[in-house]
Order: structure tokens, then C-alpha cells, then sequence
């Protein structure tokens, strides 16, 4: 297989938990309570302590979802859009890369709109704009008023990684959703010191772990960070234990097909962390997490840090300690992955904002308005360049003839173009073929993203299903099993695969080139 890619009151639901407020943060949000609220707020009554839900965090969350849809059929499908409808097409408890979500979000697509680019990128689009609510929510949570939760979804909004993952479909979109509610869940826990919250922090564990076995490592880091910082009492409430147990019920379907298929999803993972670990790749995903929010806020996510660790508060440690745990593991274990800790990243901006605006407050009789409006240009003019570059980056928003340059640090735009092309070549190869030859043939690939362009895109030309041994589609079947000939598509630099070919068949020619314009 080739592999790609001290509960003191146990019958009561609440206690307050979560120690005092420290010296930087108090129970009541800058502004929040005692006054109407101001033009822009939730007119609902707010809850004891927190500022009102700002409505612009939901403005800010429409306009990424409109971004995301009106470039959504730009260029073509990215290959492992292509490998999800394939897997839709081959609906199982679980795969070899991934559990069952994405493939069955792939599935509803397929049943609801066929194969559609813009329909197979709502999904994701959706995700993108309950990841900025909830980046805004995050702030609220931290005592934020209304400059820090339009900061913190302003911050989610303009980071590289949520506009580049939420452009297509794939496991990381709803993985950045999925880590931030269970942030803002927990640090909700923290703060009322409702128990039974950790009930629904359970169900989106829960729900994580169906797209992507990383969050598991994160909650993982959130319990340690607690234990850390002196907060046990947390932990041995029984709502816990429910919740513990209603997440690893949401895992038993993946753990059966896991058993029944030689536990492949392990077997992989020690393979990818040998191509993806080493020093070479730790100091890269060090560097490249400075990249991943907006460069821009450096200082505001690096200062949330310092917030929360500052903040006396078990919960609030518990996100700092899991930030520092998971880069140091994600380093040393998957360093070419250095997306895989983005999503603590929110509630660091979170926190940031939170704390800047707090600063701004006990220093706004002695800023001068020039002063600040003069700041606020300044970092305009920043963040307005940043996030052209970014959209250029991570959108398809070029001419796919200009868009090679954007290879070296976003490699998605270049692989959604030149399908069609592809599988127009393989199609006339195939039809080349004598019908009876054709009858004993079938049509191999070394990559589940040909796979799924030939499957996908070449049904409307009647070509038969690829077969390929890459991840999942080695377990899918050789196809015909009578087959005499072999259409092999061959990337340049698959030595291997040529070498096979060559010992395994009598004869072999080269019939085809094909390029990506």
C-alpha cells in the first residue's frame, strides 16, 4: 500500500470551578453589562458577566462564506475532492486516511447536486463561517466586549489556512471547526462551572474524531493542561466521564473496520511520520507557524498566550499548555504538516484581542484620537495587503495560466487544474484499444486523485472504474480480475511503478503523454 497523504457537589449539574480572576481579567467583560446595547450588538439579554454576541462577527462570517462560494468553480476539483466522491461511491465505516465524515459529506453532495464543484464546496464554505462565529465567540468567552470578538473573527477570517482549506472539501475544514467549539466549550465549562457541558463537548469530540483522529490529540493536550494547572476538580466530575465515553462511542465504527482491516490507519501513520518527521521538518514547522494566522497578528496570538498562561485560571493554562504540548509533538511527529496545530491559533487571537482591548481601556484617557486613528490606518494598510496575498495564495482568483507561482507554498491550486485534460487523454487511450482487448483490460493509477478524475469525470465517456493501491483504493479491488491488459497512468518520478511494470509484463509501451497546461 502506498500511503498519500474533586467534584465536590456530584449530584449537582454547576460549580464554579475555575478559580479566581486573575490580575488581568475580571468576571465582568470591558463595557458588557449594565447598558443598552449599542448599535451592531445582540439585542438579547446577555448572560452574567459577558459582554452581548456581536452581530458584525456574523457579517464578518457571511462575507467569508460569499468569498468561499464565489470562487468555488474556479478551476476544477482538487484531488482528494476526487478521492472523497470516490470513497462516496464506496461508502465503509472507515478508510484507511480518514474516518467516515468527509466521505459521507461527499456522499450527501453526490445525492444532492451530482458531481458539482460549487455543490461539493458548500460544505466546506459552511464550515468556514461557523469557525469565524466562533472565533468571535471564543473572545466573548475570554470576557471580550465588541472590538475583541470582531477582532477575534476577523483574525480567523484572515488566516491562510482556514481561506486555503475551506476553499475545497477535505477533513481539515471541519477539523478547524471542530477543535474551536470544543475550545469554546471547555472554556465555557471553566467559567459557569456547568459539569454538564462536558455532555456536548463530548458529542463534538465525538464528532471530530469521525473526520479526523487529530482532535483526539488536542483533547488529549486539554486534559493534561488542566491537570497542570491545578485543575483535578475539573476532571472528577462524573459529567466527564459521560462525556469521555460518549466521544469513544462516536469511534466504535472506525475501531471495527480498523480491526477487520489490519489497523491500516496505524500502520500508515508510522509510515507518514517517517517521511514527515526529522529535524529538517521540526525546524520547518516551527518556522511556518508564523504563517499560520495572518502575519500581521503576530503579536496578538503571542499575546494571548501570555494572557492565558498569566491568567491564574486552570482552563485558560489548560489551552496554553495544550498549544505548547501539540507543537512540540506535531513537530517532531509530522513536521511537514505544519497545519495540524492551526486551530489552536484562534483562541490564542481570542485571547490576544481580548487583552489588547482591556490595555486600550485602562489607557484610553491618555491616548490621543490622532494617535490611535493613525494606528488603526497603519495597520489597515497592512492587513489590507496581507490578505490580497493571502486571497492570491489561497483562492483561485488568477488566471490558472499565472497560478504556478503559488506551487512552492500552497501546491492545491496547480492540482485542481488540467482534470479534464487527463482524463480526455486516458479516455482516447482507452478507446484505442481493439474491443476485445478492451474486453481483458483495465485502467490502473499510482495516485487516488486520478483515480477519482477518471471515475468521477469519465463516466459521462463510459470509461470503466480505475483501480489504484494508494491508501484506500488498494482495498477497493484490482478491478476486473480476468484482465490481460493494463492502461498504467504513471507520474514522471514513479521509478518504482515503471520497474514493476517492466517485471511483471511481457510487453510495455509508452502510448501517452500527458501535461498539465
Amino acid at each position: 500500500r502506498r500511503t498519500g497523504r474533586n467534584d465536590g457537589g456530584r449530584d449537582r449539574g454547576r460549580q464554579v470551578m475555575d478559580g479566581q480572576p486573575g490580575p488581568e481579567m475580571t468576571d465582568r467583560a470591558p463595557g458588557g453589562t449594565g447598558a443598552s446595547p449599542a448599535p451592531g450588538e445582540a439585542r438579547s439579554m446577555p448572560e452574567p458577566g459577558l459582554a452581548p454576541v456581536d452581530r458584525r462577527i456574523f457579517v464578518v462570517a457571511a462575507a467569508v462564506f460569499a468569498l468561499l462560494m464565489a470562487f468555488s468553480a474556479r478551476y476544477g476539483f482538487y484531488r482528494d475532492e476526487l478521492y472523497f466522491l470516490d470513497g462516496a461511491r464506496h461508502l465503509s465505516l472507515s478508510y484507511v486516511d480518514q474516518p467516515i465524515f468527509t466521505p459521507l459529506v461527499a456522499r450527501l453532495s453526490l445525492d444532492l447536486f451530482g458531481v458539482s464543484l460549487t455543490g461539493i464546496r458548500l460544505w466546506p464554505a459552511l464550515a468556514a463561517f461557523g469557525t469565524v462565529v466562533t472565533g468571535g465567540l471564543l473572545a466573548r468567552e475570554f470576557g471580550g466586549g465588541r472590538t475583541a470578538q470582531l477582532v477575534g473573527a476577523l483574525g480567523v477570517a484572515t488566516s491562510p489556512v482556514l481561506l486555503a482549506a475551506d476553499h475545497t472539501l477535505g477533513t481539515t475544514s471541519f477539523d478547524l471547526l471542530a477543535w474551536s467549539a470544543l475550545a469554546l466549550v471547555v472554556l465555557r465549562i471553566g467559567r459557569s462551572g456547568d459539569m454538564r457541558l462536558w455532555m456536548p463537548a463530548g458529542v463534538i469530540l465525538g464528532l471530530g474524531l469521525t473526520n479526523k483522529h487529530s482532535i483526539g490529540f488536542f483533547a488529549l493536550a486539554l486534559v493534561i493542561g488542566i491537570l497542570l494547572s491545578g485543575g483535578r476538580s475539573l476532571l472528577a466530575s462524573r459529567y466527564f466521564a459521560v462525556g469521555a465515553l460518549i466521544a469513544v462511542a462516536f469511534t466504535i465504527p472506525d475501531l471495527w473496520w480498523q480491526s477487520q482491516h489490519g489497523w491500516a490507519t496505524i500502520a500508515m501513520t508510522h509510515v507518514l511520520a517517517q517521511e514527515n518527521g526529522g529535524l529538517p521538518n521540526a525546524i520547518t514547522f516551527i518556522v511556518s507557524q508564523l504563517f499560520m494566522a495572518a502575519p500581521f497578528l503576530i503579536g496578538v496570538w503571542i499575546f494571548g498566550l501570555r494572557f492565558l498562561w498569566r491568567s491564574g485560571r486552570p482552563v485558560w493554562r489548560a489551552l496554553a499548555w495544550s498549544y505548547g504540548l501539540l507543537v512540540v509533538f506535531f513537530a517532531l511527529t509530522s513536521g511537514a504538516k505544519p497545519y495540524y496545530v492551526a486551530a489552536t491559533y484562534f483562541f490564542l487571537l481570542a485571547a490576544g484581542a481580548v487583552a489588547f482591548e482591556q490595555r486600550r481601556a485602562s489607557r484610553a484617557k491618555v491616548r490621543g484620537r490622532v494617535r490611535a486613528l493613525l494606528i488603526w490606518l497603519g495597520a489597515g494598510v497592512v492587513a489590507g495587503a496581507f490578505v490580497l496575498v493571502t486571497l492570491a495564495l489561497a483562492l483561485p482568483v488568477q488566471p490558472a495560466s499565472r497560478s504556478g507561482w503559488t506551487s512552492a507554498i500552497n501546491p492545491v491550486q496547480i492540482e485542481t487544474i488540467g482534470w479534464p485534460e487527463f482524463v480526455g487523454t486516458v479516455d482516447h487511450v482507452w478507446h484505442q484499444l481493439p474491443p476485445a482487448q478492451r474486453a481483458g483490460a483495465v485502467i490502473f493509477t499510482g495516485n487516488y486523485g486520478e483515480d477519482g478524475a477518471i471515475n468521477e469525470l469519465g463516466r459521462a465517456d463510459h470509461l470503466p472504474e480505475a483501480v489504484g493501491g494508494q491508501n484506500t483504493d488498494w482495498w477497493w479491488g484490482p478491478g476486473n480480475p480476468r484482465a490481460t491488459t493494463v492502461v498504467a497512468v504513471v507520474q514522471s518520478g514513479y521509478g518504482q511503478l515503471v520497474t514493476m511494470l517492466h517485471r511483471d509484463f511481457a510487453h510495455v509501451r509508452i502510448v501517452a503523454t500527458i501535461g498539465n497546461p
